[in-house]
């Protein structure tokens, strides 16, 4: 090409760009349009979904829209019936048999440090605040990897050693051989996370107390008629005192459980609140990417999003729980409004632009983006992990340790029931996290370690496929979850001789391996080991010194009413960062619809049930692309706290100076497994300095106390234990 030929076609290519902005205008033009239809449609099928006659199917002919759509925007209108929508399905695995098994492995030696090589980083898009639908709900499953994870209900020992019908082992995904495992050790294409150059909006927002009538407005409470308390006469009341109101947080009533005994379900109760017909209020379905939000239905912590029925681009208002950010616990609107403000004050101190947004969830990860480095090596970013990689953490890596110990392990009398509770024990775990993506190791690669270099990888943030056998004469509570079929999902078995293949974080492994009551055996089939990080940590610092002021305040100001609202607001804290962390893990949804017998149904659905009008199904919708999803991490640190729970290291410096966990307590003693804490038939010799992650005595229940055999059996004794230390005073 000559000059004369270049200069030609960089005139024609100006011609060409003139042209395609001309288009591009013209587009968008056309989507505004659309999108104006769009919306103008789906407030008329929340509008119908008024009438009590409304029917889905007929609705989402006459507009066009699928049955799953119509269901997105009402869910109230969803055929489903209510047993099909409760009725959860069993675990779904494809595991693959591991090519080789290492030998099996012996105390580990000292840990050494030794960074793994770290992924490239890509750019992502804007995070928006976004409401999932209704319907939309987390997935057991990735494409093509596995079961969900979800966090364990309580699981009986009995039903570990003897298994009720219908649970039995579950397997679990491994990470296939050749090309298809490659992208278990790769990123997402142009999906990373980014530090955001916006400021999130501050919302006006009041707080309404429906059993009382009372609302709290800036400085001010107004007494308010909230007639029927629906949501359209809540609204009109809240906005008649307070105009331009964004978002109202319920403290208490609970106006959506109002009739609750004429439905089938809480939730189903719950739908039909949200969508009461009103001739002032419509469902508010966002626009662009927040386009079909509506409402959440949820038992306890729904979301309603409302817009005036006469003003189709007008202002959306959020109706609220106050419980998504802790739990008021009879404390009055004023408090409750103060908590909101001690808290946005705390947080301000560390970030300068913190914002309360809708959740504490969307508050954590916000937060969080705003500590992304800004030099150094991830300046740009952190890689959002693939697809394949995402599903199986998801499929492995489970959450907080939930398990009811019945007898004979422990006595059909229990001489007493003592509750000790991890202090903000979450913050503790946040100090490493791994970063980039992984390396993969196979069972010859680790067979192939020294014994030093296996201590070290298991010790650094890795992921690990075993085979467990429990040791002949092991007499305490199992130490690694096993997957089972069913609701359970997980178990932890402790009956000498039990073998079970499962998934587990390094350091729960490392703990099977070195406790000090007698090692178990353990074969490693494959693993993940990924770079040791810190990108949790600031974020974790920030919060940690935020709740400190908290709760320092709430021992020492002056004012009853302060101290109890800086309480508060130290439980909100806990909240921005229990439920940020969880955000992170972003599950794959599950969507589920129906369609009219006789017609084709949707690709790639799994049949639920029929009648003699409807097919309803299920289908997995996969990951949305978002560019804060990070289930390495919330893996990583779910698995730390879960091995806390079992031991635990007091250091001062670097010197350990004690110890606490269920293995140091007497074998047959351990009762109960909640998350964070754990309870016991007698008190425990360990110091509790006010630290995250330090066990405190939160209640003591003198015995003798019969054993309870469910979950709602031992809460009531634990209410009973709370009480009676209050009463007694502690001295730990």
């Amino acid at each position: 090409m000559d000059r004369k030929t270049y200069t030609a076609e960089l005139a024609g290519l100006r011609e060409l760009r003139t042209e395609i902005t001309a288009a591009a205008k013209t587009v968008a033009a056309a989507q505004k349009e659309l999108d104006k239809l769009t919306g103008q449609r789906a407030r008329r099928v929340a509008g119908l979904a008024g009438y009590e006659g409304a029917q889905a199917p007929a609705i989402a002919k006459a507009s066009g829209l699928t049955l799953a759509d119509v269901v997105r925007i009402a869910p109230l209108l969803d055929p489903t019936p209510a047993s099909v929508r409760a009725a959860k399905t069993d675990d779904k695995a494809a595991a693959e048999p591991a090519v080789a098994v290492a030998p099996a492995l012996t105390r580990p030696a000292a840990v050494l440090e030794q960074p793994a090589p770290a992924a490239p980083v890509t750019e992502a898009p804007r995070e928006v605040e976004h409401q999932a639908a209704a319907v939309e709900q987390p997935a057991p499953a990735a494409p093509a990897v596995a079961a969900p994870v979800a966090t364990a209900p309580i699981v009986p020992v009995a039903a570990v050693e003897r298994p009720a019908a219908g649970v039995g082992p579950r397997e679990l995904p491994t990470i296939p051989e050749g090309p298809a495992g490659a992208r278990f050790e790769a990123a997402t294409t142009g999906l990373v996370s980014k530090r955001p150059p916006y400021t999130q909006q501050a919302r006006s927002t009041v707080f309404l107390d429906v059993a009382a009538g009372m609302l709290a407005v800036r400085d001010q409470v107004v007494r308010v008629d909230l007639g029927a308390r629906t949501p359209g006469e809540i609204l009109d009341a809240v906005l008649a005192s307070a105009p331009g109101t964004e978002r109202v947080y319920i403290t208490a009533g609970a106006p959506w459980h109002d009739g609750a005994e004429r439905y089938s379900t809480l939730k189903d109760a719950v739908a039909a609140w949200l969508n009461t017909p009103s001739e002032r209020w419509t469902t508010a379905v966002g626009s662009g990417r927040d386009r079909l939000a509506g409402h959440f239905v949820h038992q306890r912590q729904p979301v309603g999003r409302y817009a005036p029925a006469a003003a189709s681009d007008g202002p959306v208002t959020e109706i609220r729980s106050m419980g998504e950010w802790f739990d008021p616990d009879g404390a009055d609107v004023v408090t409750c409004r103060d908590a909101f403000r001690l808290l946005w004050q705390a947080l301000r101190r560390h970030w300068d632009d913190a914002v309360l947004m809708g959740s504490p969830s969307q508050t954590g990860r916000d937060l969080w983006s705003r500590t992304i480095p800004t030099t150094g090596k991830w300046a740009g970013g952190y890689p959002v992990l693939s697809e394949e990689l995402r599903g199986l953490l998801h499929a492995t890596g489970g959450q907080g340790r939930t398990e009811l110990i019945l007898p004979p392990r422990v006595p059909e009398q229990l001489p007493a029931l003592v509750e000790y509770d991890r202090t903000f024990a979450y913050a503790k775990h946040l100090w490493k996290s791994p970063i980039g993506t992984p390396r993969r190791i196979t069972a010859g690669g680790f067979a192939a370690m020294t014994e030093a270099e296996q201590t070290k990888a298991l010790m650094s943030c890795s992921h690990w496929n075993v085979r467990v056998t429990v040791p002949a004469g092991w007499n305490h509570v199992g130490l690694l979850p096993a997957p089972v079929t069913g609701d359970r999902a997980w178990v932890y078995p402790s009956e000498p001789g039990a073998t079970f293949t499962t998934w587990a974080g390094g350091a729960e492994v490392h703990l099977a391996l070195s406790n000090h009551l007698m090692p178990w055996k353990v074969e490693v089939l494959g693993g993940l080991l990924f770079e040791d990080g810190k990108p949790l940590d600031e974020w974790g610092k920030r919060l940690k010194a935020a709740w400190t002021n908290l709760t320092n305040l709430s021992k020492l100001h002056a004012d009853e009413r302060q101290r109890t609202a800086a309480y508060l607001a130290s439980r909100a804290v806990r909240s921005v960062l229990l439920f940020g962390l969880g955000g992170f893990a972003q599950r794959p949804r599950l969507v589920s619809g129906t369609t009219p017998v006789g017609e084709a149904l949707p690709a790639g659905v799994e049949i639920l049930g029929q009648d003699g009008e409807l097919v309803t199904w299920q289908r997995q919708a996969g990951f949305s692309r978002d560019p804060n999803a990070h289930p390495e991490w919330a893996a990583y640190v779910w698995s730390g706290a879960r091995a806390a729970l079992l031991d635990m290291k007091y250091r001062q410096g670097k010197e350990v100076i004690g110890y606490a966990g269920a293995l140091h307590a007497k074998p047959g003693t351990v009762v109960y497994f909640g998350t964070d804490g754990i309870a016991l038939t007698e008190r425990q010799m360990w110091p509790y300095r006010g630290e995250p992650g330090d066990y405190l005595l939160k209640g003591h229940l003198t015995g003798p106390v019969p054993h309870p055999v469910s979950q709602e059996e031992y809460l009531k004794l634990r209410g009973l234990g709370r009480a009676e230390l209050a009463a007694k005073g502690t001295d730990q």
